[in-house]
């Protein structure tokens, strides 16, 4: 038999299940993770309310003086859910009625909404993940050039295809990972850039009625400026997949150099000695030294990224309007990532920093693979007037010989290239055996490769110092950030404190106002 829903439910919002799953699981994120960007917002508004004559500035000044008080004396930590509002914004907006009379305490809502409200204390919140996370990585490329710098004469081999290819130095590896970093820096930079749109005074979706504004919410939140679309504001939620993307981009980097330096430390390539406080003995076999710090730093790069492509992945195919697909559960999963990447940057400056080379392994695998004989080739052209390709196939072929003899290049190398030279151009080579060693020589190689982003030793100071160019832009331009939000919190809290010392003490009557409560 059909019934009228209307009629036979009494029900009330919320459902215990959808209470207990959905409302108060947020509850606790917001208490966590937003509730100070709440309180700077409705700081912030109820200036401006009172600074365009919207509201009476009595009146705000009443305001804001017990919504100070609510925020003195909440105790967050202990501040359960139980059902009686739906959120955090709701909780501190009954609490004012209830201080200031229903009238009164409902007036901070005018002129905006919960849509424009969440998307600017989820901004607010990413700016200061993204500033720390920023300073994390800065501090951690200045690491690596200090050690590039302190390693710029020390050997090791390069790999490609996963075999030894050519020789250069710690340090000229250092600073490419270093110059990839710093990439990485202005991607988050970017990406902050796009968090510094401030989305106050969109309200639900196409602005309000009244005169608002937001200017000045913006700077008083800290904002470079305002997001101007109004529809946009509420809708795009762009600004946090970008955050991700680059999120992302450097959790793959660093995994790239950390199975690079795992592949140096084996035992077969020993060209890099973890220190004794960065590895872990078998329980059962007591000669093997496990260096872990590269397994759980590929673990948290891994890590890392899936939580940061999450965020990304989670936006995909939802529809271009305020949902609570992109707000407080995704925005606040997300923050994960930054806490992995914190420890994962932690952990790889202090095993680049711990690390040394083996210059007795690294030798030893130079000799033996023949990586120097690219400088033969060239050597070839310069001093016996060869084409690069005779060259290169009088230094295959001495190559081929010294591994097929398992031997060394030190060792059978002249002996075997003048053989090979002679059958090749017919005539003897005007190499002798001096010139023949230092041109194999991994130093000879590093020395001569002197072309600016070499390992040589004056275009690698010149790239250091480039670097330290680069990383000192950035740190100039994040540190123009914190202090404009440093200086928009004393803006924002002597506004507040003025409204509140001229305000009419808790026991006077209101004052008249422009208008009532909306939105």
């Amino acid at each position: 038999m059909a019934r009228d829903p209307a009629s036979t439910d009494d029900t009330r919002f919320p459902s215990s299940v959808y209470r207990d799953t959905v409302l108060a699981p947020l509850f606790e994120t917001t208490k966590r993770e937003f509730a100070a960007g709440l309180y700077a917002i409705n700081e912030a508004h109820g200036v401006m309310l009172a600074e365009t004559g919207i509201l009476e500035k009595a009146d705000v000044g009443r305001i804001l003086a017990a919504h100070d008080r609510i925020v003195a004396e909440t105790d967050l930590a202990a501040l359960a859910y139980d059902g009686t509002v739906e959120d955090l914004f709701f909780h501190v907006e009954r609490e004012l009625k209830r201080r200031l009379g229903a009238e009164l305490g409902g007036r901070l809502h005018v002129g905006r909404s919960r849509n424009d409200m969440d998307h600017t204390l989820f901004k607010m919140r990413l700016k200061e993940k993204t500033d720390g996370l920023w300073q994390a990585l800065a501090q951690l490329v200045a690491r690596l050039l200090d050690k590039a710098q302190a390693e710029a004469g020390t050997v090791i081999v390069a790999f490609t295809h996963g075999q030894p290819a050519q020789p250069t130095t710690l340090g000229h590896f250092l600073c490419a990972v270093a110059e990839m970093l710093l990439r990485d820096g202005e991607r988050l930079a970017a990406a902050y850039d796009g968090l510094d749109e401030c989305p106050m005074g969109a309200a639900a979706i196409t602005t309000t009625g009244f005169p608002v504004d937001r200017e000045r919410v913006a700077e008083l939140l800290g904002f470079a400026r305002v997001k101007e679309n109004a529809y946009g504001c509420i809708a795009a939620i762009d600004y946090a997949m970008a955050v991700y993307a680059a999120l992302k981009i450097l959790f793959i980097d660093i995994g790239r150099v950390v199975q690079e330096l795992g592949h140096w430390t084996q035992f077969e390539t020993r060209q890099l000695y973890v220190p004794n406080d960065l590895v872990q003995i078998s329980s059962i076999m007591p000669q093997k030294r496990n260096p872990v710090p590269v397994e759980h730093m590929r673990l948290m790069a891994s890590l890392g990224a899936g939580r940061a492509d999450a965020i990304v992945d989670t936006m995909r195919n939802t529809p271009f309007m305020d949902m609570n697909d992109g707000e407080g559960e995704v925005q606040a999963s997300g923050f994960a990532a930054f806490d992995t990447a914190d420890r994962l940057i932690a952990l790889f400056a202090a095993f680049v920093e711990g690390v040394a080379v083996d210059d007795a392994a690294v030798a030893d695998l130079v000799d033996r693979s023949c990586i120097t004989l690219t400088e033969l080739a060239d050597s070839l052209v310069r001093e016996e007037g060869l084409a690069f390709r005779e060259g290169h196939e009088i230094a295959a072929a001495v190559s081929r010989a010294v591994t097929a003899a398992g031997g060394r290049l030190s060792a059978l190398g002249y002996e075997t290239f003048a053989r090979v030279f002679a059958e090749t151009t017919g005539r003897q080579p005007g190499i002798d055996e001096a010139a023949f060693r230092r041109f194999v020589s991994a130093d000879h190689f590093i020395a001569v490769r002197d072309r600016r982003g070499g390992p040589a030793p004056a275009a690698l100071a010149a790239s250091i110092e480039g670097y330290r160019r680069t990383l000192a832009s950035l740190e100039r331009r994040r540190a123009a950030h914190r202090q404009r939000m440093t200086e928009a919190g004393t803006r924002r809290r002597g506004a507040v404190a003025a409204l509140v010392d001229a305000a009419p003490s808790p026991s006077a009557a209101p004052s008249s106002t422009h208008s009532s409560a909306a939105g």
